[in-house]
């Protein structure tokens, strides 16, 4: 499966694999593997900028990412926690293949090569 960030200003990541066993999985089970995965990979290198869905506590927005204002490990529960509020908030959205997901309880079928893009919606300025 193939992880894709997408800015409804037009920006789209190269995206990024990520193994799944399983052929079914919740809309919130695939954003939890997500949110895991970026936070392991951002612990384990503690770089200035974490890019991840949303935004860490404590945390400002930058150019490519956001800086921790104090360099941590960022809690992964927590970070799921931030991400399904941004999700029912309409901070981004979540389609696999070409149709959009909406409910975080809802199954979604994983074939081989599947994209999942995760559309954040950027607001208007003035707006």
């Amino acid at each position: 499966m193939t992880f894709v960030d997408e800015t409804t200003s037009g920006d789209r990541s190269d995206g990024w694999g990520l193994e799944i066993a399983e052929e079914r999985l919740t809309v919130r089970e695939l954003i939890r593997r997500r949110v895991f995965q970026e936070v392991a990979e951002y612990n384990a290198r503690t770089p200035q900028v974490f890019q991840g869905l949303v935004q860490p506590q404590d945390a400002e927005r930058v150019l490519n990412g956001y800086a921790l204002r104090t360099p941590r490990r960022i809690d992964p529960e927590v970070q799921t926690e931030l991400a399904m509020g941004a999700f029912a908030g309409n901070g981004f959205l979540v389609l696999v293949g070409d149709r959009q997901v909406t409910d975080p309880a809802e199954e979604v079928e994983l074939a081989l090569g599947t994209e999942v893009t995760f559309l954040k919606l950027v607001p208007l300025v003035g707006g």
